[in-house]
């Protein structure tokens, strides 16, 4: 036996080795939850009787061997209920609660598209990790998609009845008229959903990103929102000066190149009396203080594997998605604003809402 072997202690070190086949386990589960997801298996589970795996695959319009190796994984993994004897599998209710389209906001099943999203880049991360330097973003396929997807039931799901009313009169004055900006809009799921409710207020989306400003100024044609623009710009170039009333930033301030910049910028475009609504990762700025966090590894690994790497990718801070309270309340009154409010929502233990005055 190795002398470092003596000196452990065995029922610790069988707490971790169980602990570490359970990660194995779940991050299996994951990625089979991603493409149950992404085929519609939950869905149509959801919407059967208990059946077998042929009936599941023919109404999913999937091959049946595929499905059956899936349903294995689902059945052994405890979220589907197999009869051996019947033949048949059946999603039960309180699992379809979390897992399927009509669940949303609650549809845990759409975030684990991450999982394989951060695994494309494993590689060039821990090229990273020997060289430095970062993963750009165009090395992240289906990125934008799987936000917009994340934006429509985290955002959009919660926008008129829990976020708007964090910024008393915000409605009312969107319904008036108004100048908004939605800096780092990605598809801009949240602005359109804002023009289309709000007429008489003029919106700007701006993202760098080339491909989701098109997808989302293709939608804006389909919709003939005359009230809202898209543009392609870099947020730490942005020259207006008092021209918002309002501006948001949705879960977008931590991966940029230089957010000091940004932050600098949207003060400079913010009038006087105008709001600036920041939603950002609930986090500590330390390593300590997220310990009680409950996404806390998950957030941590994002932020390695994108949100950090994607900053440095272009010489940027690399600030990370777990940048924190205490950085945040820093850069914005370093940025010029005064006057910040933190609030919470109920039903978003992932979220802050910096509610960001002159």
């Amino acid at each position: 036996m190795c002398t470092l072997c003596k000196t452990l202690d065995a029922t610790k070190v069988d707490a971790f080795g169980g602990r570490l086949l359970g990660m194995l386990n779940d991050a299996g589960l994951a990625l089979m939850i991603s493409i149950g997801h992404r085929t519609g298996l939950f869905d149509t589970l959801a919407s059967l009787p208990p059946a077998a795996a042929s009936t599941i695959a023919g109404v999913a319009r999937l091959n049946e061997r595929y499905v059956r190796e899936w349903l294995g994984a689902m059945t052994v993994g405890r979220i589907v209920v197999h009869d051996p004897v019947a033949g048949t599998y059946h999603l039960p209710r309180e699992h379809a609660a979390l897992l399927t389209r009509a669940a949303a906001p609650n549809n845990l099943a759409a975030f684990m598209q991450y999982t394989s999203l951060l695994g494309q880049v494993e590689e060039q991360i821990v090229h990273c990790f020997r060289e430095g330097g970062g993963v750009p973003y165009a090395d992240f396929t289906r990125f934008h998609e799987v936000m917009a997807e994340d934006s429509g039931q985290t955002i959009v799901a919660a926008l008129f009845d829990h976020v708007l009313p964090l910024v008393p009169g915000l409605r009312e004055q969107l319904e008036r008229g108004i100048d908004v900006l939605d800096l780092g809009c990605g598809r801009g799921i949240a602005l359109a959903a804002l023009a289309r409710k709000f007429p008489r207020s003029r919106f700007l989306g701006v993202d760098f990103n080339r491909d989701a400003i098109a997808w989302a100024k293709g939608q804006v044609d389909a919709d003939c929102l005359v009230n809202l623009r898209y543009e392609a710009l870099d947020a730490a170039m942005l020259e207006f000066t008092d021209a918002f009333d309002f501006i948001a930033t949705f879960d977008a301030i931590h991966d940029q190149a230089r957010p000091d910049r940004v932050l600098a910028n949207i003060a400079r475009a913010l009038r006087p009396d105008g709001v600036y609504l920041m939603q950002d990762i609930h986090a500590s700025s330390s390593h300590h203080g997220d310990l009680g966090h409950p996404a806390g590894p998950f957030l941590y690994t994002v932020s390695t594997m994108h949100c950090m790497t994607v900053s440095l990718a272009v010489g940027g801070m690399g600030l990370g998605t777990m940048w924190g309270r205490e950085t945040a309340q820093r850069m914005l009154k370093d940025a010029g604003f005064r006057d910040v409010r933190i609030e919470r929502l109920a039903h978003d233990f992932q979220n802050d809402y910096y509610i960001v005055r002159k």
